[in-house]
């Protein structure tokens, strides 16, 4: 388990760094694919899909949403676009809940469009970062604040937790691990800040900066990890797939990433707009 763990690891970062640096279409179509087994696990373990293996009309109005929205965002980047891609795969659900009652409980529609914001909207601020202006730089920050500060947690956890912060929702994370999880993610994104990032700025000293966003970035990015593993218990299910080897499902690896690519990309803009 532990190889196959690696080994599936070493192949999505390979995968993720090839399409950051690369950016545009084969970064938007990654995402986009992501955003759809995303999507799917969550409704699955939402109770919005009727049986495992059948989708139905909520479960494809959104598949149809995440499509129609990523096509805007790739062909056109246009904000106005993107929201009416958002409102209405909304009015598309209560149209087809209301249309179809009572075949559709509340709580379907709800999951239906719950799962659309959270992982494909959400997510997709890792392509808006990158395709912001220097976002060849800044959109590693998204790395550091969720991989980062994961790595570093689990390590000062290992090594000097003692104080079980949340022992109904994860029992295994520790006061100690987070605050060396945050810590870690502004150290990284520091040295990353003055080593890489700052030559995109010129005449700016913006390492300080970086490392800020990266902090609060691995706050966000442990709200998404244990939203996620709240979800899971709320629900009684151990992963949300079986997409990634020794991971689980897409939820399970790129939980945390979900809610720090957007931080990311807001506080890109308030703190390092040129």
């Amino acid at each position: 388990m532990f190889w196959t763990r690696l080994a599936s690891g070493i192949v999505l970062i390979i995968i993720a760094v090839l399409a950051l640096i690369v950016g545009r279409a084969p970064l938007a179509v990654l995402l986009w694919a992501v955003s759809m087994a995303g999507f799917r696990e969550l409704t699955k373990a939402l109770k919005c899909a009727n049986h495992e293996k059948r989708l139905n009309c909520l479960e494809i109005l959104g598949l149809a949403g995440v499509t129609a929205y990523y096509a805007a965002m790739f062909f056109s980047g246009s904000d106005t676009l993107l929201i009416m891609c958002i409102v209405g795969t909304l009015l598309a659900e209560m149209f087809v809940y209301v249309l179809a009652f009572p075949r559709f409980h509340a709580d379907q529609a709800v999951a239906a469009v719950f799962s659309f914001l959270y992982a494909p909207v959400l997510l997709s601020f890792v392509y808006l970062t990158r395709m912001y202006p220097q976002g060849i730089y800044t959109v590693w920050m998204i790395l550091i604040s969720s991989w980062g500060c994961d790595t570093c947690a689990y390590v000062v956890g290992k090594l000097i937790g003692r104080k079980k912060i949340f022992p109904v929702l994860s029992p295994h994370k520790s006061l100690e691990g987070c605050i060396g999880g945050v810590a870690g993610a502004a150290l990284i994104g520091w040295l990353y800040g003055h080593f890489f990032v700052e030559a995109a700025y010129p005449n700016q000293t913006v390492a300080w900066i970086i490392a800020l966003i990266c902090a609060v970035g691995a706050v966000m990015s442990m709200v998404g990890d244990l939203a996620a593993s709240g979800i899971k218990r709320n629900h009684n299910i151990k992963d949300y797939g079986k997409l990634i080897p020794g991971h689980g499902g897409i939820m399970d690896r790129f939980d945390s990433m979900i809610v720090t690519a957007p931080m990311t990309y807001f506080l890109t803009i308030l703190l390092l707009s040129v």
